[in-house]
Parts: structure tokens; C-alpha cells; sequence
């Protein structure tokens, strides 16, 4: 099996533990608050992402001198997750899934303003159609709907923050320095805000609580790995097969099936995307939001 090959499995596999994630998370918002599930996730991933530092290297993997800026990603991680769980539990899996692969495009128009990069054309006109193609998922109609919308593109726009201040920050700092921190600071946020949130869960939430945390950095560990293994150009493309699994998800468990337009936004949404990277094939390419 060739090294390339290897990173599209690895892509594969952690893009499908991202959206049976994403299912779980909008199954257990229909009971319990985003903040609550962004507590168990954080406590289930903190000791998982230590152990797997360990054996990358040891624990010192995990020391840093920039504590400011792992406590600002940490904010604007907790702000994604909570947008984007949230957001989950007002719209079809399929329509929230389309609508978080705008992040790579917001990317690309903040680093303008943030790292003071340029835009070549062509770029630009990609942008542009994703965006349209956002408009053609979300046809803005009823009051929910909208907030539903509103609530996805804002977790896109903190997951877009947080992946440019890992673009600036990530080489002076080690992976797994940057995604333990990244974790610790909304686990000790939503534990302060337990008393008020908190839904005592029935013995099958517990399971899915488990389950959040071992996806998500199960997802975080096969997507490194891919990327590792498989150029970006190569690798990032099949972070779109989430669309498929999202749409088999949300038809299996909650009989949800999107309905043409959906698919053209959603055609467009990823055109846009791979036309970015096929552009930017020598640049590092940032996956979707997870929850």
C-alpha cells in the first residue's frame, strides 16, 4: 500500500468518526446542553490526547512559553463547539454539514486581514461561489431556521479564527501542545457552568458522552495522520465524504433527506473548496468544523 493511499484511508476513517460524532452530539442536544456535552467530550479527550503525547514523545511535547495564545484558541474553540452543537440540534444533519465546509472559506478572506496574504483571482471567484452556494443550503425561510444558519456560520467563522492562529502560531509550538490546550480551556469553562446547565443523563447518555470524546480525538488523530502520509492536495479532498455520511446518518436515525437544492449548494460549497486546493495544492489545507 503506497504512502499516499494510506493518508486517503486515514482520511476516510477520520472524517467518518467526525460525523458519527456530529450524530451523537445532535442526539444527546436534543436532551442535554451543548455545554454539557462540550464538558464529558473535553473530559473523555484531555486524558487521550495526554496519553497519545506520551507515546509521540513524552509529556514535554506539552509544555509551551505562550500561554496567551493557547488560552485565545482555547476561547474561540469553546465558541465553535458551542455554535456548532447547538447549531446541529435546529437543522438536518446534512444541511449543518454543508454549511460548516464554508470554514476553509472564511480562511481564505481572513487571511487577508489577519496575515496580510493575497488573494490571487481565482481564489476569490471560488470564495464567492461557495458562498453562493451557502445561500442555496440555507434559504433563509422561518425564525429557527435562520438561527440554525446563523449559528453553523458562526461556528465556521471561530473554526476559520482558530486554524489562522494556528497557521501563525503552529510552527513554534508542538501539535499535540497546541490541541491539548485547545481542549483544556473550554473543559474548565464548561465546568464552571455546570450548576447551571446540567440534565442528569439517563444510563444510555453516558455512552454517548464516551463515545463524543473517543471520536473526536479519534477523528484529530487519523486527519494528523493523513496528512502525514498524503500530500494536502491529496489528502484534504476526501474531507467531502462527509457529506455522504451525514446524509446516511441523518436519514437512518432521524429520517432526514435533503432535498435537491441542498445538493446544489452543497455541489457548490465543495467545488469551491477543492478548487482552492487544487490552487493552493503547495499551502497546508484546513479541515471542517467538528463539534
Amino acid at each position: 500500500m503506497t504512502t499516499s493511499l494510506k493518508g486517503i484511508l486515514c482520511m476516510c476513517l477520520g472524517v467518518l468518526f467526525l460525523a458519527l460524532g456530529d450524530a451523537v452530539a445532535k442526539w444527546l442536544g436534543e436532551v442535554h446542553s451543548p455545554l454539557q456535552i462540550i464538558f464529558f467530550r473535553t473530559l473523555v479527550s484531555l486524558p487521550l490526547i495526554a496519553l497519545l503525547a506520551y507515546f509521540a514523545g513524552g509529556l514535554r511535547k506539552l509544555r509551551t512559553k505562550r500561554p496567551g495564545v493557547h488560552l485565545l484558541r482555547g476561547l474561540i474553540y469553546t465558541a465553535t463547539m458551542v455554535c456548532f452543537v447547538w447549531g446541529l440540534t435546529l437543522l438536518p444533519l446534512a444541511e449543518a454539514t454543508a454549511i460548516a465546509f464554508v470554514a476553509p472559506l472564511f480562511v481564505t478572506l481572513l487571511s487577508v486581514p489577519l496575515l496580510g496574504e493575497r488573494i490571487a483571482p481565482p481564489v476569490l471567484i471560488a470564495s464567492i461561489a461557495g458562498f453562493v452556494g451557502v445561500l442555496v443550503v440555507v434559504r433563509p425561510g422561518g425564525d429557527a431556521f435562520q438561527l440554525g444558519t446563523l449559528t453553523l456560520l458562526g461556528a465556521a467563522f471561530f473554526y476559520a479564527l482558530m486554524m489562522i492562529t494556528a497557521r501563525r502560531y503552529g510552527a513554534r509550538e508542538h501539535l499535540w501542545a497546541m490541541v491539548f490546550y485547545m481542549t483544556l480551556v473550554p473543559f474548565v469553562i464548561t465546568a464552571i457552568s455546570l450548576p447551571w446547565v446540567w440534565q442528569t443523563p439517563e444510563p444510555w447518555h453516558w455512552l454517548g458522552f464516551l463515545a463524543a470524546g473517543v471520536l473526536g480525538i479519534g477523528a484529530t488523530a487519523f486527519i494528523t495522520l493523513a496528512f502525514r502520509f498524503a500530500p494536502a492536495a491529496i489528502a484534504a479532498p476526501f474531507d467531502y465524504t462527509a457529506m455522504l455520511w451525514a446524509v446516511l446518518l441523518g436519514w437512518w436515525f432521524w429520517g432526514e433527506l435533503p432535498d435537491l437544492w441542498v445538493w446544489v449548494g452543497s455541489v457548490l460549497i465543495m467545488g469551491s473548496g477543492l478548487a482552492i486546493a487544487y490552487h493552493d495544492r503547495r499551502t497546508t489545507l484546513k479541515p471542517r468544523p467538528t463539534a
